[in-house]
């Protein structure tokens, strides 16, 4: 059997070894050093837009603190989008919140501005204590910030945006993460980069940036002993963690540009077959770094037969995230939209997409999806 085609593995760049060294040398392994304020630095630079970084131990940790920052507690509701990982709803819960939930359209498969918008309008009329709105940019496809920043400015209700698998991606020349109130990235072991675990939270300010941080460190007073008034976190990114972070931000470019060359591999080779669509940019406002490449096609028992059959090849794919309003654990909260969500998970399927990939393994791709739609 040939060897595993996996679907998004981690891409080591070079120089993570070197100040993984640099962090044992100085004996400073902890969740402090110079590589976590390396890491938010460079982090900080890439993104511009005066923004700030806290590292973090994951995306989940950065979603969870960008609601406590915001104040949602019992009694509150967060509008979320449905069509997403379920990491960007479960901080909902953890608070005692209510989590309500929003179709995508069908563009860039991100939330609706036109069902939000309806949503809010109900949710008000209900009385409801309206707290935030998670909007994710499906994998790394940007989000319709104009849209959505106008109904968030509307109704005064804080965009936390998930960007955990958009970093590199940008709409209108301006990178992910920078949109809303707060941004969120993900540094697992299938992103763009990887910290081998880890995330980022993105503040506007020093002051917002230096709560998340005192959160995140388990809420420690300013005492010679141990005190605490408020409820804190173990969320800070360890300085070995940040040392591989430093490294990966190195080869971030050249992992964008790998991604979006197997997102033209993938243009090139359903061009020729029928009844498929790649998912794409809808126009040039959009760059997406395409972290992962997807596809739609026909019906379900199709995507299905794809998918067993490239795993038969030794080749992994995934099919498009299950909606959150359909997930044992959700599927008792209100749901505002129709069946874009539900229509992408029954015929969307993600394919190889890793900057890793080699030539041979391409033509392995290739081949696999070839034989099965002549066959």
């Amino acid at each position: 059997m040939n060897s595993k085609i996996w679907l998004s593995s981690p891409h080591i760049g070079g120089s993570e070894q070197r100040y993984i060294k640099e962090a044992f040398d100085s004996n400073w392994v902890a969740p402090i050093g110079l590589n976590i304020d390396h890491f938010e630095d460079s982090l900080q630079s890439y993104i511009g837009e005066d923004k700030r970084c806290v590292a973090l131990n994951s995306g989940s940790s950065a979603i969870h603190l960008a609601l406590v920052l915001l104040g949602v507690s019992v009694g509150s509701e967060v509008l979320c989008q449905s069509f997403t990982f379920v990491a960007s709803a479960n901080p909902i819960l953890y608070l005692g919140a209510t989590p309500i939930f929003i179709d995508s359209e069908k563009e860039t498969w991100n939330i609706c501005p036109i069902e939000l918008e309806k949503c809010i309008i109900e949710r008000i009329s209900k009385g409801k204590n309206l707290k935030a709105i998670i909007v994710t940019h499906s994998y790394g496809m940007p989000y319709k910030a104009d849209q959505l920043n106008e109904v968030s400015e509307k109704y005064n209700i804080p965009i936390i945006e998930d960007a955990a698998s958009a970093l590199g991606s940008s709409f209108k020349n301006q990178q992910c993460g920078t949109f809303g109130n707060f941004g969120v990235f993900s540094f697992n072991g299938n992103k763009i980069i990887t910290t081998s675990s880890g995330g980022a939270l993105i503040c506007n300010s020093d002051k917002e940036k230096e709560k998340a941080i005192f959160l995140a460190t388990q809420a420690r007073d300013n005492a010679p002993h141990y005190q605490h008034s408020e409820v804190g976190y173990n969320y800070r990114m360890s300085n070995i963690c940040a040392g591989i972070g430093r490294g990966q931000m190195e080869v971030l470019g050249k992992h964008i540009q790998f991604r979006r060359e197997m997102h033209q591999f993938y243009i090139k080779l359903f061009r020729k077959i029928g009844k498929v669509s790649v998912f794409k940019e809808p126009s040039p406002d959009f760059h997406s770094n395409f972290w992962l490449s997807a596809i739609l096609l026909e019906s379900f028992e199709k995507r299905e037969a794809l998918r067993l059959h490239l795993e038969r090849d030794n080749i992994e794919s995934r099919p498009l995230w299950k909606p959150m309003h359909l997930q044992p654990i959700f599927n008792k909260y209100p749901f505002y939209g129709g069946y874009v969500a539900e229509q992408l998970f029954e015929k969307g399927l993600c394919l190889p997409s890793g900057s890793n990939l080699t030539i041979i393994e391409k033509d392995g791709i290739k081949r696999s999806i070839t034989s099965f739609f002549k066959a």
